[in-house]
């Protein structure tokens, strides 16, 4: 299963996709897609910032004193 995708298997994917797209879709249809990916990990960038944010916050001491 390692050599699923070796060098003949990507470029006979690659040919179909040109065949199905067409030479002028394809640079749009990875432009789509790296802009996807690029939100994506935008995305878990600030989810993981935020939480890393609240985990490192100093905790509230909630214990009133009595005067």
């Amino acid at each position: 299963m390692g050599d699923l995708f070796s060098g003949p298997h990507m470029i006979l994917i690659a040919l179909v996709i040109l065949l199905m797209f067409g030479g002028k879709k394809v640079p749009e249809l990875m432009r789509g897609l790296g802009k996807g990916i690029r939100e994506f990990k935008d995305a878990k960038d600030n989810v993981r910032r935020e939480i890393e944010d609240h985990v490192n916050e100093p905790v509230e001491n909630n214990t009133h004193t009595t005067k």
